[in-house]
């Protein structure tokens, strides 16, 4: 959770000159309402299980880059479906007070922090990037992405592709 996937995610299609899929504004578009009110409507367990139905179509497309949610990975198979069927994961790791600066800027749009208090953010975060971790560093690559900008971030990614 906002670590950058997605304007990293979209500057890297570009310069690389193939589609960008965002995975929650896929489901977003295919559910006709905003993750924030899938989860309030229909409740997180329903989302998990349309993500991983929609994360499941979109692997098996060629050619694109890919922006999940913080959490897909660590739900159902969908890590091991993503390693399966991608040579090129990418875990982009921040440091816990860059998340938690970053996610209370945004806490109003973001489901699972949006009752969250201030204090209580770094805790949660950190609680969650403790349970997520396992998850996020069988990625293929992982890149440290602490007090570096987008164009060094795709750059790095570049050399690594």
């Amino acid at each position: 959770m906002a670590s950058g996937k997605s304007s990293i995610g979209i500057a890297l299609a570009e310069q690389l000159g193939i589609d960008f899929i965002d995975l929650d504004a896929y489901i977003e578009m295919e559910e006709d309402m905003t993750i924030s009110e899938i989860f309030a409507k229909k409740g997180e367990l329903y989302f998990r299980k349309k993500e991983s139905e929609v994360l499941n179509l979109i692997l098996d497309k060629e050619s694109f880059v890919l922006s999940t949610g913080g959490g897909t990975p660590c739900y159902g198979k969908n890590m091991g479906d993503i390693l399966a069927k991608s040579t090129h994961s990418l875990y982009l790791n921040l440091s816990i007070p860059n998340l938690v600066e970053r996610i209370a800027r945004e806490s109003d749009t973001r489901p699972l922090v949006k009752n969250i208090s201030h204090q209580e953010l770094p805790e949660f975060v950190g609680k969650h990037l403790f349970e997520r971790r396992f998850f996020y560093t069988q990625a293929a690559f992982t890149l440290d992405c602490d007090g570096k900008g987008i164009p060094e971030i795709v750059r790095e990614i570049d050399d690594l592709l």
